[in-house]
């Protein structure tokens, strides 16, 4: 009979603590983001230039948009050392981290003028105040790849696609989360 309390009090102790022990943790994502931090590409080379680069700050992530005069083929972005076109001189960037963004188009025409020149190469544009962007420099244009080095805050998640139009442009856009 004392056996019975005994196995009664430990069927008890071991249930409350099921009870009251917490649950796996579950990590909610930021702003509903699911990216992650590996690399993006996409196959496909194209002749359509590059005509403009842009910034834009959102809610929850700080976005880059790359205009081309045509189609939108192929792509590479990831984390890592950032090389300039042609010479493969590194491209000292701000920020915790960087993002190499090659564009497999180039940035002149078929008689090889310019169809984006930026003004301060080592500063595309003014991100002064935006969460996770640091930095944009130019990496050049040679042989139909373009490179943008994109300084970041730190290693955050980043997704890259691309959107038709207005009329026959295309952009790629990388946006950047603010944190994971």
């Amino acid at each position: 009979m004392r056996k019975l309390p005994t196995w009664l009090s430990v069927i008890l102790l071991v249930l409350g603590l099921g009870l009251v022990a917490p649950g796996p943790a579950s990590a909610a994502s930021y702003c509903g983001i699911s990216w992650g931090s590996t690399a993006k590409s996409a196959p496909g080379n194209t002749t359509a230039p590059i005509t403009n680069v842009r910034t834009g700050r959102h809610t929850c992530y700080d976005r880059m948009v790359v205009t081309l005069r045509g189609d939108v083929a192929g792509y590479s972005v990831r984390y890592g050392t950032v090389r300039a076109q042609g010479s493969g001189r590194v491209i000292p960037l701000r920020g915790g981290a960087d993002l190499a963004v090659v564009i497999k188009a180039p940035a002149y025409n078929s008689s090889g003028r310019a169809t984006y020149r930026p003004a301060h190469p080592k500063e595309l544009a003014n991100v002064h105040g935006y969460t996770t962007f640091r930095q944009l420099a130019w990496g050049g244009s040679f042989e139909g790849y373009t490179t943008i080095g994109l300084g970041v805050r730190a290693r955050l998640p980043f997704r890259v696609f691309t959107l038709d139009g207005p009329g026959k442009t295309s952009r790629l856009v990388v946006d950047v989360a603010h944190r994971w």
